[in-house]
């Protein structure tokens, strides 16, 4: 019955519309094309293709009855009722999120991701030394790949002038 699996229609509904909006929005990108290279615009186009086409595909699969049924079962069958959300660990990533958030402009994004990957690794279960020696890793590769590689500038902030790291 539709009304059983409205919860359903309207997320496929909210990504299809998620994808629709992505796509509209990447038209204004203002940027110069050159032949041979992927334009700024490639990444929100894939992404907001990729939602339109997963929200459709979720809205056909529940009209179908394909979804829910087996969630439903396997609630049923694992549900355990004594689990609680874990509201502590919820607060600590939302504070690494917003600390990451607010380090961006301050200290720029490579020390403002170690602080997000970092943090959230630990806050996660991750050895800390472990988790900061990943954060130090990824928070570069990305920002070299994003200045280097593609292009495309990320505050550098702190480490503005490091070859590789300026856009």
């Amino acid at each position: 019955m539709i009304v059983e699996r409205i919860e359903e229609y309207v997320f496929g509904g909210l990504v299809t519309a998620l994808g629709v909006f992505t796509l509209v929005d990447a038209t204004t990108i203002t940027a110069r094309g050159t032949a041979g290279t992927v334009g700024p615009r490639a990444f929100p186009y894939a992404v907001g293709a990729l939602l339109v086409v997963t929200g459709v595909a979720a809205i056909v699969a529940t009209a179908k009855g394909k979804l829910g049924q087996a969630a439903k079962a396997a609630d049923a069958a694992d549900a355990d009722t004594g689990l609680r959300t874990d509201w502590p660990t919820v607060a600590k990533l939302v504070a690494v999120l917003v600390a990451h958030l607010a380090l961006i402009d301050v200290v720029g994004w490579p020390v403002a991701a170690v602080v997000l990957f970092a943090g959230a690794a630990w806050t996660l279960g991750a050895v800390w030394w472990k988790a900061l020696a990943v954060a130090v890793v990824l928070a570069l590769v990305v920002q070299v790949v994003f200045a280097s590689g593609l292009g495309l500038s990320l505050p550098a902030g702190v480490l503005e002038g490091v070859p590789l790291l300026d856009g």
